[in-house]
């Protein structure tokens, strides 16, 4: 398995798929790279080189007890620009991932990146305080450290179904799908899971955000009841300069499964322009199903 050592001497898992403009997928809490399986798998089948982390303390990475800030994060991400030299790449974040591309922008610059996406993303600033009265009170958080140190297994199972929306009445996902959540949730390190929680709870981007003039595509469902769109993707929308929010009706946070052939074709669309890349191999493509042309 494909590791790198940061800076730090953090040894990091990665996987790289493809060829063509570079994507870097941004993976979010609680989970690991595993969750963005049918976004790589489309983009690579597509024409792009795709490349999938694991931040430290989850997955496969190693599990440090420092470091789940913001800033140490960002360079996690650039040492790994930096390890494949990865120019005019897209970098795609979800939820606590849109805010280690923000913070790598910000703190490392552009020059290594075309473009930008936040999906269902924490930024520009979660929680509420005097001058940030729109955010959400300090009690949510406190009650999912109290509770992921009561029961994880838990914790993680129910979180699950707010993440995906999944109700008596509306199932979203299987309950599979469920299990494998907690099961990726189970795989980080308490440490890990309770630190990046402080970190993504409390961590304000707002005035860094107001300098990214990149184009930055912001996706968001607007029945994420984790990271709601009023609260993080339609103010981040107003602050990036150079920013188009994307919403998706009826979604929840977690729309890379519940809409994720919406969620792949806009993505491929928005990295490429609508032209065809160039490391796309010969083939028709019909929805998600990839048909050689040889055998037709």
């Amino acid at each position: 398995m494909p590791y790198l050592e940061t800076s730090d001497s953090t040894e990091i898992y990665y996987t790289d798929w493809g060829t063509g403009a570079p994507v870097v997928l941004i993976h979010g809490w609680p989970l690991n790279s595993d969750m963005w399986e049918k976004q790589a798998n489309y983009l690579a089948e597509n024409g792009l080189r795709v490349i999938c982390y694991d931040r430290r303390g989850f997955g496969r990475s190693e599990q440090t007890w420092d470091g789940y800030d913001y800033d140490t994060l960002a360079s996690d991400l650039n040492d790994l620009m930096e390890a494949l030299d990865l120019r005019a790449a897209t970098l795609i974040g979800f939820s606590m991932g849109g805010g280690e591309i923000v913070r790598y922008l910000s703190k490392f610059g552009q020059q290594r990146v075309a473009k930008a996406v936040l999906i269902s993303a924490v930024p520009p600033f979660l929680l509420q305080t005097a001058d940030n009265p729109e955010g959400v009170e300090s009690k949510v958080f406190e009650d999912i450290e109290k509770n992921i140190l009561k029961d994880r297994p838990a914790f993680l199972h129910s979180f699950a179904q707010k993440f995906f929306g999944r109700t008596t009445l509306n199932h979203t996902v299987s309950e599979q799908v469920l299990d494998w959540s907690t099961s990726m949730g189970m795989i980080g390190s308490l440490r890990a899971t309770l630190q990046s929680a402080a970190s993504w709870a409390t961590t304000d981007f707002r005035q860094e955000m107001q300098a990214l003039d990149l184009p930055v595509r912001i996706i968001h469902g607007t029945s994420d009841a984790t990271v709601p769109l009023e609260v993080s993707g339609a103010r981040s929308a107003r602050l990036l300069p150079n920013s188009t929010l994307s919403e998706y009706n009826g979604e929840p946070h977690g729309l890379f499964l519940t809409a994720a052939d919406r969620l792949n074709e806009e993505l491929l669309e928005f990295i490429t322009g609508g032209a065809t890349p160039t490391g796309r191999p010969e083939e028709l493509h019909v929805g998600n199903y990839a048909t050689s042309a040889r055998q037709l």
